[in-house]
């Protein structure tokens, strides 16, 4: 399985990009690289018989790698070019979901350094710290079991 799966990844990979690296990772699987886009594809095998894991992320500055955002169960006995049409998905929504939200006109003239200390101030004078809901019901209920755990040994101790 293991020389299969590496000669279909390297099949998967000349279509992908022109640019690639494959390697083999420890438990068997198969890593595409692509540095000039940012993005790697592992295969790895499944549970099931003729089955692969494709997942697909990001390579982050430095070279390493995020964690997958993305992934589908294929066969291994589809084609070349149907397990690069499910490659070519995986990346598209690894992409998107990588994007960077779109600033408008406003945020990005408030963003502007100029600006940056005046808003930077603003904000740490607003962000105190505060206690928020889910504390404080945490911090009624120990007081609850507190009284609870006194009633009981007052009442014990008659």
């Amino acid at each position: 399985m293991g020389t299969r799966l590496r000669e279909t990844a390297s099949g998967v990979a000349v279509l992908l990009w022109r640019e690639h690296v494959v390697y083999r990772e420890r438990g068997g699987g198969v890593v595409i690289r692509g540095e000039h886009v940012q993005r790697w594809i592992s295969m790895a095998p499944s549970g099931g018989r003729d089955e692969i894991l494709l997942r697909a992320g990001r390579i982050l500055d430095g070279g390493t790698t995020a964690p997958a955002r993305s992934e589908a169960v294929a066969s291994l006995g589809a084609g070349t070019q149907e397990l690069a049409a499910i490659c070519r998905r995986l990346l598209a929504e690894a992409a998107t979901e990588a994007a960077p939200p779109k600033r408008s006109a406003r945020s990005a003239r408030l963003s502007s350094p100029r600006r940056a200390g005046k808003r930077n101030r603003r904000i740490r004078i607003r962000r105190g710290r505060h206690t928020g809901f889910g504390s404080w019901v945490v911090i009624v209920c120990v007081i609850g079991l507190v009284a609870l755990y006194a009633y009981n040994a007052a009442v014990a101790h008659r």
